[in-house]
This record gives structure tokens, C-alpha cells and sequence, in this order.
């Protein structure tokens, strides 16, 4: 019944077009990209049952009832410290779940792994719906958090191998495009979901089940027509007057062999890549979760044109204030959606290890630069620094899979794909707690909340430091881990591939492809990524007003 979603009835046959093939990835990664932006989401949850009882302030747990206690608890509101553990399981799940079913997905095809994404992350959406109706946290822990958490995982991996199989001439570039699509997707449900919780709300309903049921229905549509969307080259395509390129300076360790994922684990130059991802995103994450305070709090009054510090201000200005940071915000994930694009095309030239050399280098130079821009108040130098940092914060997650398949063969770079991203598990408790404790710590010592980051800054120059020794150390993988020629085509046949000359005409796909069916299909994913772009663009404007 559900054979079309086999692997083998999703290769693309005569006339396909392999440009068809990155809307389809980005109309995942669009949906998914939602995860970074549920914080929009707590403010109105932390007082929903208060607002369905008709009262204007949260109704507050008492101190004896603790974590556990609110997961079933039904007679007061949740702290938004504990709705924010949703978006921790986010990112634990993604790693889990990317790295435990990231060698069937390999064998599946991105098809049936696309379709599993679309109703694990919107049917989550849907369950959370119903806990947030019942006012049962622990139902939206097991919808958004667990089963939708598998979902991003699947979804985000799914991609990648295909991508890098149909653009063996433009690795970086091409899961760039994808990848792009995950930072974008906070940028364009982020405003819808503001949009339609002030829809649906009420003088007793705060209107996010509802808006949870919509975003639910809306991403499983969308992402199943992307899931739909895919193709698979046969295992001998190349694009036109290509040819395997010859070792030069530039791309000595790109190798045409392949590693088994189940070898990765003992690699060395594996976990060199781990902790060059980890200490990438460990230091970029912390910042963009402290973003808006770090503004507000080094700048203060000088972000209206008056010399006060931020505990001088009053109620009114802090209002504004709060809303020039959210411009501020808005414009980082501007550069970090960019960034995807631009430096994991920029690695097609330079090679992916210069790349990182780069984000390491240029980023340890730019946090150090954060304190005496601060001190100074130069508002423009500070801005750009943090903006550049989070361009390669997000072109360290597009460069990776295409680091992988230089290093460890295209076979099962999807598979090998989905146990690095345990390293984004590991830095998504790291840098926040790093982040946050430091400045804690740096209050308790007396320091003015203007100089609380300074110490930060310097620790992660050192995170980048870690990293960058990392990066230099990775050298060509030895010829004892890769698969013999046997094993591979062994591997072939287990992942139901064929080639040209092999393939039927009962499993090939046979669309023809048109210039009408490009222009549908990046229509498709353009426009929402228009308007959010849009969106985006107006509130970033708020920070120079």
C-alpha cells in the first residue's frame, strides 16, 4: 500500500532536474526550523489558566510543588523556566533520534524518513494542543518534546545525503540552501504564530491551542509535499561534464571511498569534527540565548540617546529598550540564516577545513573585540561583531555535512551525519549554562550588569581556541576504515541503489521536468521565506530608528 515511499520508487529517472530537489529539502527544513522559535509561545502559555478563570496575573505554584509535580499539575500556571525544558528536548531528541536512525534512513531513502518527520513534528504539535487544552504539561512534553523532537531529527538529517549525492560539484552550497531553511523557519512562524494567537485569543482563552492545531495541520501539509518532492540520483549519475576532482592543495582529503557508519565511532578525525562542531556551536548558541539581555543591559539608556545605565531606567523605558533588542535579535538571525548560505558556498573554493580555520580565527578576534566596543559604546562595532559571529555560527552547521562527505565518503554521510549532531545535543547545555552561570557568578561578585559579559567573551575565545586546534589536527582518514569494494556494493544493495543502466523502468521516476515546475517549486518555499524575511527586516530596523 505504501511502497511508493520505498527508496527504489524514488529515483529520479531521464529529464529530472537535481535543481527540483533543494525546495523540496528547504519546504522540510522550514517547518522544522519552528523549534528555535516557541519562545514565542511562553509568555502567553506561563498564564493561560489564569486568563481561562478570567484573572489577569499567573496563578503561581506554591514552593512545594516542584518540577515533577508540574508535569501533572492542573491548578496553576507554568513558570516559563519550565516551559523552556520544551525547547532543551528539542535539541536532545534532534541528536538522538538523528544519530540511533540515521542508517535506516540511509537504506529508506529521504522520502519515508520525510514522511515520519512531518507526523512526528506536526502530530506533536497537534497532541501538544490537546495538553495545552487540558493544561497537562507532560502531554506537550511527549507531543513537541519527544515525538516531535524524533521528527526534527529525521527531518533535519534527511536531506543531506541526497543533496550531497545530486551536487557532488557544489557539496557546501547545496546543504547550504537546506540548511538555510532550518534558521529560517523561527523567522517565518515565529510572526505567523504571533499572528494567530492574537486571532484566536479571548478575554478567557490565550488562543495558543488553536494556534498549535492550525501550525500543526499547516506543517504536516507542507512538509509532505516536500517529503514527496524527493529524488535520489542513480548510484553512477553525474552532473554534465563533471569529473571527480584531483588532489590539490584545496581539497586533498576529499576522498572518493566511502566509511560504514558503524566504524565512525573509533575514527579519530570523527571526533576531531565533534568537538569542532561542539565548541562552534557551544559558543555561538550561548550568545544567541543571551542576546536581547546582553543588549539591553550593556547599553541600556544609550539605545534612546540617554546616559543611563539599565537599573536607572524606568518601567516606560524599559519597554523600549526591550523592543529595540528584539530588533537586535531579529537581525542576528538575519546573519545566521545568510551566513548557512554564503560561507558553506564560500567552502566549494576555500575547502572546508580553511573554512573553519576562518570561523575559529575571525570569530576568537571578534569576541574579544565585544568588551572594549561595549565600554566604548560603540553600538555599530558591537552589532556587526555579534552579527558576523552568528553568520558562522550558522555556516558551521551547513559546512559540516559537507566536511563529512570530503572526509568519510558520500555512501553513508547521512548516517555519520546524524552522530556528529550529538555534538549540537552536548553544546545546547553547554553554552547556555557557560553563558549564563559566568554572568551570575560575575553579579554575585558586585560587577555592573554594563561589564557582567566581558569575563564571558574572553572563555568563549578560548571554546574557539579548542576548536580551532581540533580543526588543524584533522588530516586525511587512514584507508584501514574504508569499505572494501565488496562491502560497498553490499552497502548498495542494502540501500536499494541502482544505476543507470540497471534501473527499471517500474522504479524509476520518470517525471519530466519543466521550466514551469522550478519556478512552482521555488515558489513554493520563496515566498513564506519572503514574508518572513519581510518581517524580519521590520523589527531589525527598530535597532538604528
Amino acid at each position: 500500500m505504501f511502497s511508493f515511499l520505498n527508496k527504489e520508487h524514488t529515483i529520479a529517472g531521464p529529464g529530472f532536474n537535481r535543481w527540483l530537489v533543494p525546495p523540496a529539502a528547504l519546504a522540510i527544513h522550514l517547518c522544522i526550523g519552528m523549534a528555535y522559535g516557541f519562545s514565542v509561545f511562553w509568555l502567553p502559555l506561563s498564564k493561560s489558566l489564569a486568563v481561562s478563570q478570567g484573572l489577569t496575573e499567573a496563578i503561581k505554584c506554591g514552593p512545594e510543588v516542584g518540577f515533577f509535580q508540574e508535569l501533572f499539575n492542573t491548578s496553576c500556571d507554568w513558570k516559563i523556566s519550565t516551559l523552556g525544558w520544551m525547547y532543551t528536548l528539542f535539541f536532545v531528541f534532534l541528536g538522538v533520534s538523528a544519530a540511533i536512525w540515521g542508517g535506516w534512513l540511509e537504506r529508506s531513502g529521504p522520502r519515508k524518513a520525510g514522511v515520519v518527520s512531518a507526523i512526528c513534528w506536526g502530530g506533536g504539535m497537534l497532541i501538544s494542543a490537546f495538553g495545552i487544552y487540558t493544561h497537562q504539561f507532560w502531554i506537550m512534553i511527549l507531543g513537541s518534546g519527544v515525538i516531535g523532537g524524533i521528527g526534527l531529527g529525521l527531518g533535519y538529517i534527511s536531506p543531506v545525503s541526497t543533496l550531497i549525492k545530486w551536487f557532488p560539484d557544489r557539496r557546501g552550497m547545496a546543504t547550504g540552501m537546506a540548511i538555510m531553511g532550518f534558521g529560517g523557519g523561527a523567522m517565518i512562524g515565529s510572526p505567523l504564530a504571533a499572528l494567530l494567537i492574537k486571532h484566536f485569543a479571548t478575554p478567557t482563552d490565550v488562543g495558543v491551542a488553536k494556534t498549535f492545531v492550525v501550525m500543526g495541520v499547516i506543517y504536516i501539509i507542507y512538509m509532505l509535499v516536500g517529503a514527496m518532492s524527493y529524488r535520489i540520483p542513480a548510484s553512477d549519475w553525474k552532473p554534465k561534464g563533471w569529473t571527480p576532482p584531483q588532489n590539490t592543495t584545496n581539497n586533498s582529503m576529499i576522498t572518493s571511498r566511502s566509511v560504514h557508519v558503524k566504524k565512525i565511532w573509533g575514527i579519530p578525525q570523527f571526533w576531531l569534527v565533534w568537538m569542532v562542531l561542539m565548541m562552534n556551536v557551544s559558543a555561538g548558541i550561548g550568545v544567541i540565548g543571551m542576546a536581547s539581555p546582553m543588549l539591553q543591559e550593556v547599553f541600556a539608556g544609550k539605545l534612546m540617546g540617554l546616559d543611563l545605565k539599565f537599573n536607572d531606567l524606568d518601567k516606560s523605558q524599559l519597554t523600549i529598550i526591550a523592543g529595540i533588542a528584539a530588533g537586535f535579535t531579529a537581525l542576528l538571525s538575519l546573519f545566521n540564516i545568510l551566513g548557512r548560505f554564503f560561507w558553506a558556498s564560500l567552502s566549494d573554493k576555500l575547502g572546508r577545513k580553511l573554512t573553519y580555520t576562518i570561523f575559529f580565527i575571525l570569530g576568537g578576534l571578534l569576541y574579544a573585540s565585544v568588551p572594549s566596543s561595549a565600554n566604548s559604546g560603540n553600538l555599530f562595532a558591537f552589532v556587526i561583531a555579534f552579527g558576523v559571529i552568528l553568520s558562522m555560527y550558522g555556516g558551521g552547521f551547513a559546512t559540516i555535512p559537507a566536511y563529512l562527505a570530503d572526509l568519510f565518503g558520500t555512501q553513508m554521510v547521512g548516517a555519520i551525519h546524524g552522530r556528529l549532531l550529538t555534538a549540537w545535543a552536548t553544546a545546547g547545555i553547554l553554552g547556555p549554562v557557560v553563558v549564563n552561570y559566568m554572568r551570575d557568578y560575575q553579579l554575585g561578585l558586585g560587577l555592573p550588569k554594563s561589564q557582567v559579559y566581558n569575563q564571558t567573551m574572553y572563555i568563549l575565545v578560548g571554546m574557539l581556541l579548542i576548536g580551532l586546534i581540533c580543526n588543524l589536527l584533522i588530516k586525511p582518514v587512514a584507508d584501514k576504515w574504508f569499505m572494501s569494494d565488496a562491502e560497498l556494493a553490499d552497502e548498495k544493495r542494502l540501500a536499494h541503489e541502482k544505476s543507470l543502466g540497471t534501473v527499471s523502468n517500474t522504479s524509476m521516476s520518470n517525471d519530466q521536468t519543466t521550466t514551469l515546475k522550478i519556478a512552482l517549486a521555488w515558489g513554493f518555499v520563496s515566498l513564506p521565506l519572503a514574508w518572513g524575511v519581510y518581517r524580519t527586516g521590520l523589527s531589525a530596523l527598530k535597532l538604528f530608528s
